[in-house]
C-alpha cells in the first residue's frame, strides 16, 4: 500500500467520525456507536470512500494495537489485589459460566466444538468502555453495583491476553495433531512470560535513567519506543502486534511510571479506539444484517438473557444481595468492545461459520446501544423484581430484633470512609447507632468493628423498617449514587416525618432536589472543601476562630449560597478589619520545657520587654482571667495576647524560648520566677 494512501485513509476515518460522535453526544448515545456508524459510511459497503480489502485489514490491525497499548496502561493488577473477592470469585465464575452455556448451546446447534468454545469467548466479554463511562457519568462507580460491575470488567480485562493466545490453539483443535498444538501453545506463553519478566527489568532500569533528564517529550518518547518495540518483537516470535502492545502497556502499568505514561496516551484515546471501531464498522455489511433479522432478534434476546441471569447468580456467589447483583446482571448484558477484538483475530483463523460474522457483529453493535438505557432502569427493575422474590424477607440480615430494640438512635446508610468515621465517632461517644450496608465486605468490616450492622438495600422500605426507621432520631445516608439518596430520602421521611434526615452528596445539582424530598441537611462535598480552604484562609489574616466558625454556619445555613451564587454575600469581617482585631490577637501555647514555666506575667516582665498584653490564660479549657499572686506558668497553658504584630511577635518568642536559648526577656527573670 502505498504511504500516501494510508494517510488520506486516516484522514477520512478521522474527518468523518468527528461530526458522527458529535450528534451520536447530542442524542445521549455511546461515542463508540458513532465510530461504528462513521465505519459503516465510509467502508466498502457504504459510500465506498475506502474499499480495498487490505486497507481495511492495515487499519483494524493498527486500531486493535493501539487500542490494547492503551487498555495495558490503564490494568492495574493493584486492583485485582484490592477486590480479590470479587474479582476472581464474580469475575471467573461470570466468564466460565457465560463461555460454557453459550459453547453448549452452540454445540446443540451443530456448530463445531472450537467454533462453539469461540462463540463462548466472544458472549463472556461485557463493554469496559460503555459501562464504566456510564457509572462514572452517573456518580455511581462507589456504588456496591459499581464495584460489582468493575470487578467482573476488570477480570474480563485480564482474561484478553489469554482468550487471544487461544485463538491458534482453537484454529487447529480439530487438526490431528494436538500434541503440536499444545507445543505451540506452551511455546506462546514462555515467550509471553519472557516479554513480560525481562520488560519490568528493562523499563524500569531505562525509565529510571530517563526521568533524569525531566524531560517530558524524551520520557513519552520512550514510551512509546517501548510499545512499539515489544509489539514488534511479538510480531517476530509469530503472534499479533496487538499482544505486544497490550503486554508493554500492562509491563508499564505496573512501574511507578505508569500514572505519567498514562497520562500522556489518555489524550489519544478517541484516536486509538476510533481507528479500530471505524475500520470494525468497514466490516459490517449493512444489507446482510437487514437480511438477517428474523435470526438477529432472537440471538439479541438470548444473549441478553443469558447474561443478566448469569452475572446476577455470579456476582451472588460472590456475597453481594440480589439488588446489586441484578443491577449489575443488567449492567454487563451487553458483548463488549473485546469481543469485537477476538472476532477480528479469529476471522482470518476460521472461527465463525458461515455467514456468522455479521450476525455477531449486529449483535454486539444493538447490545452496546442499548446499555446506556439498561442502566438508567436497572436500579427500579431490580427493586421490582427483589421485592417479588423476597417480599417482605428483602435484603435485610442482622441480629432478630436488633431493630425493634432500639429508639432515639442514628441509622447510618453506607459504610464507606465518611460513614465509618461517623460510626466510630458515635459509638466512641455513647449514642447508640446502626449501619445499613449492601456490600459484603464493608458490611464485614462494621461488624468486626463491632458496630451493629444491617445487610441490606438501606433505600428499600423493608431494610428501613427493619433498622427502625420510623423511631430513629437522625438518619445519614453516607452513599455515592444520586439515585439511591433521592428514594433513601424520600422513604425516610414517609417512615418518620420528624428525624432528621442528613445526606452526603457530591453535586451541588443535587442539593434542592433532596432538600424538596424531605432531607434536613444536605453535605456537598466540594462545598465543604470550599468551606475548609475559606477558613484557613480567614485563619491566615488572624480572624478570631469564633468568628470563622459563625461564617462558615451561615454558608451552611443557607446551603452554600454564596459559593452557588444563589445569595448575596453576607459576611461581618470588615468591623475586625476596621478594628485591626485580626492583627492584634494572637493565640500562643506554652510547650513543655519553656524557660517560662514555673514563672508569672509580672515576673516576666511581659508588658515591658514585648510590649503585649496578657488578657487571660487558658487551662484545662478554663479561661483565667484574674492574676492572682500565686499564679505561675505550666506546660500546655494557651496565653491570650493582644498587641501590635511586632509586640505579638517578641511575645511568642518569649513564651517559646527553651532553656540555653537567647532570651527575650529580662537576664533575671529565671530567678525572679523561682522567689
Amino acid at each position: 500500500m502505498h504511504e500516501g494512501r494510508l494517510l488520506i485513509d486516516l484522514t477520512l476515518l478521522v474527518g468523518m467520525a468527528i461530526p458522527i460522535v458529535a450528534l451520536a453526544h447530542r442524542l445521549s448515545a455511546p461515542p463508540l456507536v458513532g465510530f461504528l456508524v462513521a465505519g459503516v459510511l465510509v467502508g466498502p459497503n457504504g459510500f465506498a470512500l475506502i474499499s480495498a480489502t487490505e486497507e481495511v485489514e492495515v487499519l483494524s490491525e493498527l486500531g486493535v494495537a493501539l487500542l490494547l497499548f492503551e487498555v495495558g496502561l490503564e490494568l492495574s493488577l493493584s486492583y485485582v489485589r484490592q477486590w480479590a473477592r470479587t474479582v476472581l470469585i464474580g469475575g471467573g465464575l461470570q466468564m466460565s459460566s457465560t463461555l460454557l452455556c453459550v459453547a453448549a448451546l452452540a454445540m446443540a446447534f451443530g456448530i463445531p466444538l472450537s467454533q462453539s468454545i469461540f462463540y463462548g469467548m466472544l458472549a463472556a466479554l461485557s463493554s469496559t468502555a460503555i459501562v464504566s463511562k456510564t457509572y462514572g457519568d452517573r456518580a455511581e462507580l462507589d456504588t456496591a453495583q459499581g464495584r460489582s460491575v468493575i470487578s467482573i470488567l476488570l477480570f474480563q480485562d485480564l482474561c484478553v491476553l489469554p482468550l487471544i493466545l487461544l485463538l491458534p490453539v482453537l484454529a487447529g483443535l480439530e487438526a490431528a495433531d494436538m500434541g503440536a498444538v499444545g507445543i505451540e501453545f506452551a511455546r506462546g506463553l514462555a515467550i509471553i512470560t519472557a516479554l513480560v519478566i525481562g520488560g519490568q527489568f528493562i523499563v524500569r532500569k531505562t525509565l529510571d535513567r530517563i526521568v533524569l533528564f525531566r524531560d517530558p517529550e524524551l520520557f513519552t518518547l520512550c514510551v512509546g519506543f517501548f510499545g512499539i518495540g515489544t509489539a514488534v518483537v511479538s510480531a517476530w516470535a509469530g503472534f499479533s502486534l496487538a499482544i505486544g502492545a497490550f503486554i508493554a502497556g500492562l509491563v508499564i502499568s505496573e512501574s511507578e511510571y505508569g500514572l505519567q505514561a498514562l497520562s500522556d496516551v489518555l489524550p489519544f484515546r478517541a484516536v486509538f479506539s476510533g481507528i479500530f471501531f471505524i475500520s470494525t464498522g468497514m466490516l459490517l455489511d449493512v444489507p446482510a444484517v437487514v437480511g438477517q433479522l428474523d435470526l438477529l432478534i432472537p440471538v439479541l434476546a438470548v444473549v441478553f438473557a443469558l447474561k443478566i441471569l448469569l452475572v446476577t447468580a455470579s456476582v451472588c456467589a460472590a456475597g453481594g444481595i440480589l439488588t446489586t447483583a441484578l443491577i449489575s446482571g443488567l449492567s454487563l448484558a451487553q458483548i463488549g468492545e473485546f469481543s469485537i477484538l477476538l472476532a477480528a483475530l479469529g476471522l482470518p483463523l476460521g472461527l465463525f461459520h458461515e455467514g456468522h460474522y455479521q450476525l455477531f457483529l449486529s449483535t454486539a453493535v444493538l447490545s452496546m446501544m442499548a446499555t446506556p438505557f439498561l442502566i438508567r432502569t436497572a436500579g427500579s427493575a431490580a427493586g421490582r423484581i427483589a421485592r417479588a422474590v423476597k417480599g417482605s424477607r428483602e435484603l435485610a440480615t442482622t441480629d432478630p430484633g436488633l431493630g425493634d430494640e432500639m429508639s432515639d438512635h442514628t441509622i447510618i446508610v453506607g459504610y464507606g470512609v465518611a460513614g465509618r468515621y461517623l460510626a466510630r465517632v458515635l459509638d466512641a461517644t455513647g449514642i447508640p447507632c446502626i449501619v445499613v450496608e449492601h456490600d459484603a465486605g464493608l458490611a464485614r468490616r462494621a461488624r468486626e468493628d463491632g458496630l451493629p450492622v444491617t445487610f441490606g438495600d438501606g433505600t428499600q422500605p423493608a431494610v428501613l423498617k427493619h433498622v427502625g426507621a420510623g423511631r430513629a432520631r437522625i438518619i445519614v445516608f453516607a452513599i455515592s449514587s444520586p439515585t439511591e439518596e433521592r428514594r433513601g430520602v424520600h422513604l425516610a421521611r414517609e417512615l418518620n416525618p420528624t428525624a432528621q434526615i442528613v445526606v452526603r452528596t457530591r453535586y451541588t445539582s443535587s442539593i434542592d432536589e433532596l432538600m424538596s424530598l424531605g432531607a434536613t441537611d444536605v453535605v456537598v462535598e466540594e462545598f465543604e472543601v470550599s468551606i475548609e480552604l475559606f477558613a484557613k484562609a480567614l485563619e491566615s489574616y488572624r480572624i478570631p476562630i469564633n468568628r470563622i466558625w459563625q461564617e462558615a454556619a451561615t454558608v451552611r445555613e443557607e446551603h452554600y449560597g454564596l459559593f452557588r451564587g444563589t445569595a448575596e454575600p453576607d459576611l461581618r469581617l470588615d468591623s475586625l478589619k476596621h478594628l485591626g482585631i485580626h492583627d492584634a490577637l494572637e493565640l500562643v501555647e506554652i510547650v513543655d520545657g519553656a524557660k517560662v514555666i514555673g514563672m508569672s506575667a509580672a515576673s516576666v516582665r511581659l508588658r515591658r520587654h514585648t510590649g503585649a498584653v496578657q488578657i487571660a490564660v487558658v487551662r484545662d479549657g478554663q479561661p483565667i482571667y484574674r492574676r492572682e499572686p500565686d499564679f505561675h506558668y505550666r506546660a500546655g497553658d494557651t496565653v491570650v495576647l493582644v498587641g501590635d504584630r511586632d509586640s505579638l511577635d517578641r511575645a511568642i518568642a518569649l513564651f517559646q524560648e527553651q532553656p540555653g536559648s537567647s532570651s527575650a526577656g529580662p537576664p533575671d527573670s529565671g530567678k525572679a520566677g523561682t522567689r
